[in-house]
């Protein structure tokens, strides 16, 4: 097993990095590890346990901005934030659930070294939309600095954007800044009964298209959307649309969305609280939680995907890997998104899973599955080779000894 070292401070993580490279070693950086488990096995030699970087080192709720060490775990902020009426708009995914973690352990550094987000992300971006600045440590031992306090800041390459993303294989990060927004005053999800897949993607198309500003379009099958609420849906699938800001303003979108929906199927609402504890389940993929041992096989033992692509071709993605495996699934994102949980395998399903996203576009990245199988298949996405070689070629820029986190994204990188 890996030795660990937890630095005190951002110096301590760059005299770290550059031990590592006198002594050819290899490093991997985590903070609670609450996302370890996804991605190629790390083969390393020191573990960079960066969970002692902790503590907001700046909050302007006036200029809705926060800074603050990468190891400060979002509940953290989160409770900060709504204490000032104010929220990180990303609405970043809790992972403790699929893998089996333990629920509010994700740091702020690892949200955006993964560019996580969750149901928003349609009208507000991921992560990598709200980070304004950084500071790190290159896989070359040096501390550098990108961006600062405000959005407009940028002259030159945009460094956020390309550390977003990155998954720790570029640099160690020790400080981050990041946009913060207010947080709604209510929420209301309007609910659409029994659809099919495709017609919920053309309900949900039309609702993203109106004057509504809908915040959350996913859809349930009738089997998923029970694992949720299944006393309150009474076993049908559902199609949720959610709208968020001011009461009054809410309240006429709602008149104005269930006028457009109408059409398609039997209407509910799901008021503030209920809307809450909706979307925090569809945020954290509640319904393939891997604690969910009733279930056969158990879902822990169940190869995860999450695929993305055009919301238009949601249903026809889905309905490919259907064809070909026994899955479940369902859609985030107005259909953009799809959680799809197969039935075990030696290849995870990769090869189905790879096969539909080719034939429609977008690209998949397996979320859970035995350490065997990740070492063995593209977890990520495969490149093409001009993309390949540029990867490889930024990999090098910050990391040419291949000290951090090698191998986590693909194989010889």
């Amino acid at each position: 097993m890996a030795d660990t070292v937890q630095p005190r401070d951002a110096k301590d993580v760059e005299a770290a990095v550059q031990w590592a490279l006198a002594e050819s070693k290899t490093v991997e950086i985590v903070g609670h590890g609450s996302k370890r488990a996804i991605g190629r096995p790390a083969q390393t030699d020191v573990t960079l346990d960066l969970s002692t970087l902790t503590g907001v080192t700046l909050y302007e709720p006036e200029e809705l901005v926060l800074s603050a060490k990468a190891g400060t775990p979002l509940a953290e902020i989160e409770a900060l934030l709504a204490a000032n009426g104010q929220q990180l708009a990303f609405e970043p995914m809790d992972y403790a659930g699929v893998l089996g973690g333990v629920a509010g352990r994700g740091t702020i550094g690892g949200a955006l070294a993964a560019n996580v987000s969750g149901p928003r992300r349609l009208k507000s971006g991921a992560g990598r939309d709200h980070f304004l600045g950084f500071c790190a440590v290159s896989g070359r031992g040096e501390t550098f600095k990108s961006g600062g306090r405000v959005v407009k800041n940028v002259t030159g390459y945009d460094l956020c954007k390309l550390i977003a993303g990155s998954w720790g294989t570029l640099a160690a990060m020790t400080e981050v800044t990041i946009k913060v927004l207010p947080r709604p005053e209510t929420e209301q999800t309007l609910l659409i009964l029994g659809l099919e897949p495709a017609r919920a993607v053309e309900a949900m198309t039309c609702a993203m298209g109106s004057s509504c500003d809908v915040s959350g379009a996913a859809h349930l099958p009738a089997g998923v959307a029970g694992r949720i609420a299944a006393d309150e849906l009474g076993g049908a699938a559902v199609t949720a649309l959610r709208l968020e800001g001011f009461s009054p303003s809410v309240a006429e979108r709602k008149r104005t969305l269930e006028t457009l929906m109408k059409a398609f199927g039997e209407l509910a609402t799901a008021e503030a609280p209920r809307s809450r504890a909706f979307w925090k389940a569809v945020r954290d993929v509640t319904p393939f939680a891997a604690d969910q041992s009733n279930l056969s096989p158990r879902q822990d033992e169940r190869p995860l995907w999450r695929i993305s692509t055009a919301p238009s071709r949601g249903a026809e993605l889905a309905a490919m890997i259907a064809k070909g495996a026994s899955a479940q699934m369902f859609y985030d994102w107005a259909g953009g998104l799809i959680w799809v949980a197969l039935g075990a395998s030696d290849d995870a399903g990769a090869a189905l899973v790879r096969r539909a996203v080719a034939a429609t576009g977008g690209h998949a990245t397996l979320i859970r599955a035995p350490a065997s199988v990740r070492a063995a298949i593209d977890v990520f996405a495969p490149h093409d080779a001009a993309v390949a070689a540029l990867t490889k070629r930024v990999k090098e820029s910050f990391d040419p000894k291949g000290v951090l986190n090698p191998g986590r994204m693909w194989a010889g990188v």
